[in-house]
């Protein structure tokens, strides 16, 4: 009789563990299903605002250095399980970031002096200029990547 009593609470005690378990199981598939759908938001929300960049770049609404500044931090910034190696698949941009990333900007450009503006603008024109063809020839390749993405 105690052995019947005792195998009946167990038993209890093990379905009520297993409901438990079950319930947190199906709570950590809804949370990852939740955290992909934010994270495929957030990829969905990059990649469309680099492809606008980019498109801008081409109709030179936008400068070249100012676009391949944004373009390289959204694309460091795309939430990917694996991301490809971006200075590889587009080398001319990513150059043109690591020559124009050392201008003043903001803050810092105001507190610099009208020559000392004038002459980093003339610098980062003639870089401009020397880039401008390979990166306007790269970003047909980068709006077909972002394509992917979405």
């Amino acid at each position: 009789m105690l052995w019947a009593v005792l195998s009946g609470i167990a038993l209890l005690i093990i379905i009520g563990l297993g409901f438990y378990a079950g319930k947190l199981l199906f709570l950590l598939k809804q949370q990852k299903a939740q955290q992909e759908a934010t994270r495929n938001g957030r990829v969905k929300s990059i990649s469309e605002s680099i492809a606008l960049i980019a498109k801008a770049m081409e109709q030179q609404q936008c400068e070249l250095s100012e676009g391949v500044i944004r373009i390289v931090n959204l694309l460091n910034a795309l939430p990917l399980v694996e991301p490809p190696n971006y200075k590889a698949q587009y080398p001319h941009i990513h150059s043109l970031f690591i020559e124009v990333s050392g201008f003043a900007i903001l803050e810092a450009r105001q507190k610099l002096t009208k020559v000392e503006r004038r002459k980093q603008d003339l610098a980062r024109e003639q870089i401009e200029s020397e880039y401008e063809s390979k990166v306007l020839a790269e970003l047909p390749a980068l709006q077909a990547y972002c394509e992917t993405l979405v």
